[in-house]
């Protein structure tokens, strides 16, 4: 008798359940499955699952990050992480284009490119060795920050050691694609010019700034999209992480 009577409380209980969620959903027009699961279940994460989301969209954000940066044009035509004549140096492209060497300033500015998406296509196992050490605290910030704040993270805890890293990848790409030949002949010019202040940026320094600054513009935006767009939410655990908030 009394299994009889618990049984007929758990039907009981399970159709209060669902009559108050229906309740609740038709008062909040705009709820969807997430709210509705999030009222069932508790909608909790576990701190495991957060760190782990958080490093997975990381992962996956890097990654896209450097395909799109590392192919032919990755940096020359995307007009976001482009790397222009150097600012300091702009007396000398001014001058150089007067004199009627505009294509040999925009050579340089190409080959410029091209050492950043040569050494983009190393920046992938950099990147993933460095998404360690996050703490839970830290987990749970960037969960509810901003668009970027795992973005940000990943660069304020790395920006240091990925330069290091980086600057010889960046110096053999620079020698690769022969970017002093067209630098060369371009400050030559100009520094022949009397009284004026001689110039020789440290292109290896310049590059590696931007590349990296380029590197983590993307990543940003990966970040972005898997916090606002379901769709870009490859895996049951990312859907979970970010579909909780």
């Amino acid at each position: 008798m009394m299994s009889r009577v618990n049984g007929r409380m758990a039907v009981f209980l399970s159709v209060l359940t669902l009559v108050s969620v229906a309740w609740l959903v038709s008062a909040n027009a705009g709820w969807g499955l997430n709210d509705i699961k999030k009222i069932v279940t508790g909608g909790t994460l576990t701190n495991d699952e957060v760190i782990k989301g958080l490093k997975e969209a990381l992962t996956i954000g890097s990654k896209n990050a450097v395909a799109s940066a590392s192919r032919l044009n990755g940096f020359y035509k995307n007009p976001r992480i482009k790397i222009p004549f150097p600012p300091e140096a702009q007396k000398v492209k001014s001058a150089a284009e007067a004199i009627g060497m505009r294509k040999q300033v925009d050579e340089f500015v190409e080959t410029l490119n091209r050492a950043a998406e040569e050494a983009a296509k190393k920046a992938a196992p950099i990147f993933l060795d460095a998404i360690t050490g996050m703490t839970i605290q830290d987990g749970f910030q960037i969960l509810n920050g901003p668009d970027d704040a795992a973005t940000a993270y990943l660069k304020s805890k790395t920006i240091a050691p990925l330069t290091r890293e980086f600057k010889p990848v960046v110096k053999r790409a620079i020698q690769k694609v022969k970017v002093t030949k067209y630098w060369n002949p371009i400050a030559g010019s100009y520094n022949k010019v009397p009284f004026v202040k001689k110039v020789n940026p440290d292109l290896d320094e310049y590059v590696t700034e931007r590349a990296l600054a380029g590197l983590f513009t993307l990543i940003a935006n990966e970040e972005k999209k898997i916090r606002k767009d379901p769709a870009a939410r490859a895996t049951d655990l990312l859907k979970k992480v970010f579909g909780s908030k």
